[in-house]
């Protein structure tokens, strides 16, 4: 599965190399690799699959399967169940059938890519994250993807893909939910700095400030309020709620400074992605 990148759309070429990096690495599982219990309560490797491989396939116009799903314990929201139907519908299906079906969606979704003018991306839509132009809906889906591509990674310890455009944007995004979790679910105090210093993988350094309200400021304070010190991929795995705060620091890869306990509550509300 080699992304023809010539004349695409930009994010339609992160998805190209993102959907090749999971056929990849789903080329170098065997069927107990895919069976292996994920983050993600309920779901194990090939169910991560599963679900892109439907969402795709949903894209492209093919009707959800007609499976019960209210016996599972950890769908718990009409959304959820939405999501789980294809899931549920694959359980039984041998891995390398779920990778050989995802390989042809994502080449069928491809070639509607290419097809694809300068007003189609540009037309607001539905997305997951509300009203937005189809390029943006996208963006969400190079994140979805690669969450879940870690997601599986973590699973059957094979880690990779940590360095790619894919990983940049998904860390962005989750940079980009600060304000609202430094503002909002940590409850910082008028005239606070947070500080995100993110070491790589992919390297960032996020600062927040709160004046009326938590905002993203390009002024950097050497002695902020807070200075939450980690890497990319223990981010990502915070925003994307598959750690919690507990997980994260166990794993020696977060340090905190300042503020201790607004600290602790800034990293506690980090998940603000399914």
């Amino acid at each position: 599965m080699n992304p023809n990148t010539s004349g695409r759309e930009p994010v339609a070429v992160l998805l190209a190399e993102e959907w090749a990096a999971i056929a990849a690495l789903g080329a170098e599982l065997d069927e107990a690799a895919w069976v292996t219990p994920t983050d993600l309560p309920g779901w194990t490797a090939k169910d991560c699959l599963s679900h892109m491989s439907g969402t795709e396939l949903a894209l492209l116009g093919t009707p959800a399967p007609e499976v019960a799903v209210d016996h599972l314990e950890h769908v718990t929201s009409p959304f959820a169940a939405a999501m789980e139907t294809w899931v549920e519908a694959r359980r039984a299906t041998p891995g390398a059938d779920v990778l050989a079906e995802f390989v042809d969606a994502t080449q069928r979704r491809l070639a509607v890519f290419d097809a694809m003018d300068e007003e189609a991306w540009a037309k607001p839509g539905w997305s997951p994250v509300g009203e937005v132009p189809y390029r943006t809906f996208m963006e969400v889906r190079v994140f979805d993807c690669w969450m879940h591509d870690q997601d599986i990674r973590r699973a059957v310890g094979r880690p990779g893909n940590l360095e790619s455009p894919a990983a940049a944007l998904s860390l962005d995004r989750v940079g980009a939910s600060l304000g609202f979790v430094v503002g909002k679910r940590a409850g910082a105090p008028e005239g606070a700095t947070v500080v995100v210093e993110v070491t790589g993988p992919v390297a960032r350094t996020f600062a927040i400030e709160v004046t009326d309200r938590a905002r993203p400021t390009d002024t950097v304070p050497a002695e902020p309020t807070v200075r939450i010190v980690t890497d990319s991929e223990v981010l990502c795995a915070l925003g994307g709620g598959r750690w919690d705060a507990e997980q994260a620091t166990a794993t020696g890869r977060v340090t905190v400074e300042g503020d201790l306990a607004l600290g602790g509550r800034i990293l506690a509300g980090m998940a603000t992605t399914p």
